[in-house]
């Protein structure tokens, strides 16, 4: 499986503990093992999934597109809930 991430997910990802990149990277090998796991979002992000975790008694959420093969998996978002959603349909 290739695992492939956006500009802006990198650039998230550097500002971030490095505790909370641990469970980031717990979260990506869940990912990884099922892609499936996220759900399925529809109208402006159809074709993204968003798997939702907890850290530090906190809800985050990671945006993900799967490749039609299951071949490919494209990061491409990370963080709260707060403005999630708007941001990731600027992208």
């Amino acid at each position: 499986m290739i695992i492939l991430v956006t500009p802006r997910f990198s650039r998230t990802v550097k500002k971030i503990l490095p505790k909370e990149k641990e469970s980031l990277d717990q979260a990506v090998s869940v990912i990884i093992k099922s892609p499936e796991i996220g759900e399925i979002k529809k109208g402006d992000l159809s074709g993204t999934r968003v798997f939702k975790y907890r850290f530090l008694q906190q809800q985050m959420l990671l945006a993900y597109s799967v490749s039609l093969d299951q071949t490919k998996i494209v990061l491409m978002s990370y963080g709260t809930h707060e403005k999630f959603y708007r941001d990731l349909k600027k992208y």
